[in-house]
């Protein structure tokens, strides 16, 4: 029976296998019943005791990317996609920005900032409605690396430290009024539950419920370009360093394919794709 079988999680942990966690998973991509079932039917026969997440990953997304519509194995990708924005953090925090300014942010990235103390260097600073918010972003680089408490407190003694500053300056008339910690990966319970306690707000891969990193990326069609199954990682990696974070950006910047040398018949394919993700 498929559910009595153990499968190892990126962390090393073993846990029994979900048919139902896989077919929510492939759900989420867009893929229609037919498709969902059928490779669901796939991957459970090709199931073993002491398979990982990550050779559960690959067999689905492989069937996906075999669809004419490759903005399937696009969306299921998501997750490693975000990995992919590293090694140094940097485009984390510029995809980070660009999520808040499509949600009506003005937003600056590596600031320096005076505390009381030290000065600190902000991640990101995004100002709305007359308020400014400190964003800090802890990337990780490998799956099964959560947040735990340390990064909150850390962050917390930081933001107190800005803020005793801030509101020490009669001249400021901006109100410094929540600080922000986002991850690419999940909080350990202990990090929530000082997050609250402290009034930080957590944003993780998928907490807040239904208002996680995937929901917001989904709901806004925020996708990195690191989704992308037609570009090349050279490619990816291109555009990157040009600040192109965001599939929107390259749908408004299109110039960059030419700049990378891009056929016009593959260029086609590459825009298709990039117009069904940002849901142009």
């Amino acid at each position: 029976m498929t559910q009595e079988i153990e499968i190892i999680k990126s962390s090393g942990e073993k846990v029994k296998f979900s048919l139902e966690k896989l077919r929510n998973s492939l759900k989420h991509s867009g893929a229609n019943h037919n498709l969902v079932e059928k490779i669901v039917d796939c991957v459970r026969d090709e199931l073993y005791e002491g398979i990982t997440t990550h050779e559960i990953y690959n067999r689905a997304f492989a069937l996906l990317k075999k669809e004419k519509n490759s903005v399937f194995a696009s969306k299921y990708k998501l997750k490693k996609a975000i990995y992919e924005l590293g090694p140094t953090g940097f485009p984390f925090e510029r995809f980070v920005s660009a999520i808040l300014e499509y949600s009506g942010y003005a937003t600056k990235v590596g600031v320096t900032i005076n505390g009381i103390c030290v000065t600190h260097e902000i991640d990101v600073i995004a100002e709305k409605n007359g308020c400014t918010t400190i964003v800090e972003c802890k990337f990780h680089g490998e799956e099964g690396r959560n947040c735990n408490v340390k990064i909150p407190l850390y962050i917390h003694s930081r933001y107190n430290d800005v803020k005793a500053h801030w509101v020490s300056q009669k001249s400021k008339t901006k109100t410094l009024d929540l600080g922000w910690v986002v991850t690419n990966t999940r909080f350990t319970t202990h990090a929530i539950r000082y997050g609250k306690c402290a009034g930080l707000y957590l944003l993780s891969w998928d907490y807040p419920k239904k208002n996680g990193l995937k929901d917001r990326i989904d709901r806004l069609g925020l996708y990195p370009v690191t989704v992308s199954t037609l570009l090349s990682n050279r490619e990816k990696n291109f555009l990157l360093s040009r600040d192109i974070v965001l599939c929107r950006q390259l749908w408004k910047d299109k110039f960059y394919l030419d700049h990378l040398g891009v056929s016009n018949l593959r260029k086609e394919k590459i825009l298709e794709e990039i117009k069904n993700l940002c849901n142009q």
